[in-house]
């Protein structure tokens, strides 16, 4: 089975805030964070997919969702580069 590990972003108070988590099923998850049923602090905003990576078991997946989590530089290089497009 794989994982995917993503980062998805919205407008929050003209801040873009990102989101960091990990998943079998991308689709159903960003339907999930859009439709208010996901992790509480997605809820009542529109999220939009920035990153994603998959991994072919889930301890790497949660593994690189810890590291994504905690290293800042890189989800804000990642965030910087999906808004100036």
């Amino acid at each position: 089975m794989n994982f995917y590990v993503y980062i998805i972003i919205t407008k929050r108070r003209n801040r873009h805030i990102t989101y960091v988590g990990y998943t079998n099923n991308l689709l159903r998850r960003l339907l999930q964070h859009n439709n208010s049923k996901g992790a509480k602090f997605t809820r009542g905003n529109t999220w939009h997919l920035i990153y994603k990576k998959k991994f072919d078991n889930k301890s790497s997946a949660m593994k690189e969702e810890y590291n994504l989590k905690k290293n800042y530089y890189l989800r804000n290089k990642i965030k910087y580069k999906y808004l100036n497009k």
